[in-house]
């Protein structure tokens, strides 16, 4: 289902300055050239993502929208294959179909029924997942001050137990409510700080007329949201927000374009100070935090795709190129600091991957990368996210495949 945009203001009806808006789930772009060739993380990622078609997009449909081509016939949406060499610790989750999936050595399982779900984070204690949840239904708005009805998408954050057990639980809706009237404001990508009281996640809400989708936090305890007040360029605002494991910082894409090209950035927040700044130069986003805080790994985009690098989190620099092949995205860092999962797309078909990290940090090289699936058609707006037991984590956490001193810290 496509999502109707309130047509009361040009913030509404653009929100990030780039075209007609479609679903909020997972479609995918294709634009003349190679300027956008885009997945979608919160309606349109103004990048060049890896992606050789275009769909439709609606409520985490199989690699949202993608149609796979002939030689790789994706998996039926309620199937994960799972490959041999599909071996790691601890538990991974992600989105397929509009449901939430965590596999571990002992395969694939599924959270949700009924589709609608997707962008899944786990809480801090692993008990949790967090995800957003989009219902199909009518809102009616003023247009030119008339009601009008449209189909919309209505946006909740929700959380379901990580054994599968229990009923899934709703913590934050989307509705926004004017008399009579009805809409949604999009709420996207939930991630938890490591003390399990906050949420960061981006969206309009409360008053989708007046604001852009932007970092904010969602107070479990309060019931409340707060927006975090940094800079945004024009309608196109923030994505991905990323805790640094000792929730002293937090690590967001502020989008931005180049003329027609996208030219995000990865911006670091200071919660006590409330400052933001620039860690990187244009090109990268999706950052995903060592479990020291020393390095990122995040999304770099070029003029033919986006490819798996790490950074340094004190500097933004580059220093090492997980991926060459323009269709890979989305990492995932491991909390034993050895491995990186992430996305990549075959054909047109989306799976997860594994690269195995070598030596110490920041001097790694990848000793072998695997599939963590095979022809599963995973969305690809849904990064994955990873969870492993302290008691199966190394006694010193390592930042690559060496352990790192105790007294190891990142920088401020």
């Amino acid at each position: 289902m496509t999502r109707a945009v309130k047509p009361t203001s040009e913030k509404a009806r653009d929100p990030y300055g780039i075209g007609p808006v479609g679903s909020l789930v997972g479609p995918i772009a294709s634009v003349v050239g190679l300027i956008l060739i885009a997945v979608v993380t919160i309606n349109l990622f103004d990048y060049n993502l890896p992606f050789l078609g275009s769909g439709n997009g609606g409520n985490g449909g199989n690699g949202g929208g993608a149609i796979a081509g002939p030689e790789l016939t994706p998996a039926p949406s309620n199937v994960i294959v799972v490959p041999k060499e599909a071996q790691f610790v601890g538990k991974i989750v992600y989105a397929k179909a509009g449901n939430i999936w965590v596999q571990s050595d002992a395969g694939a399982t599924q959270l949700t029924n009924g589709g609608g779900a997707s962008m899944p984070s786990f809480s801090p204690d692993g008990n949790w997942v967090y995800y957003i949840h989009d219902t199909p239904t009518r809102g009616k708005w003023p247009r030119r001050g008339t009601p009008t009805w449209y189909d919309i998408d209505l946006n909740e954050l929700f959380r379901v137990k990580a054994d599968g057990s229990g009923q899934p639980q709703r913590l934050l809706s989307g509705q926004v409510r004017s008399g009579s009237n009805r809409w949604s404001a999009w709420i996207r990508q939930p991630t938890v700080s490591p003390d399990g009281k906050t949420v960061a996640l981006v969206t309009d809400a409360p008053d989708p007329d007046n604001s852009n989708v932007v970092l904010q936090f969602f107070d479990l305890a309060r019931d409340r949201l707060t927006r975090a007040g940094v800079p945004e360029v024009g309608v196109l605002g923030h994505q991905d927000p990323e805790w640094r494991p000792d929730g002293k910082q937090l690590l967001y894409t502020m989008n931005d374009r180049d003329g027609a090209k996208g030219a995000a950035v990865i911006m670091r927040y200071d919660p006590k100070t409330k400052a933001a700044r620039a860690l990187t130069t244009r090109g990268y986003m999706q950052p995903s935090y060592s479990p020291d805080g020393r390095f990122i790994a995040a999304t770099r985009t070029n003029a033919l795709g986006t490819d798996v690098v790490i950074l340094n989190a004190s500097n933004g620099n580059e220093l090492l190129r997980i991926t060459n092949d323009d269709t890979s995205w989305g990492p995932s860092w491991s909390p034993a600091g050895d491995a990186i999962a992430f996305l990549h797309i075959e054909g047109q078909t989306v799976d997860l991957r594994l690269a195995k990290l070598e030596g110490n940090g920041p001097a790694w090289t990848v000793a072998e990368t695997v599939n963590l699936t095979e022809v599963s058609g995973l969305d690809p707006a849904s990064r994955p996210d990873w969870y492993i037991p302290p008691a199966l984590l190394p006694a010193a956490e390592s930042s690559g495949g060496a352990s790192t001193p105790a007294s190891a810290s990142p920088s401020p």
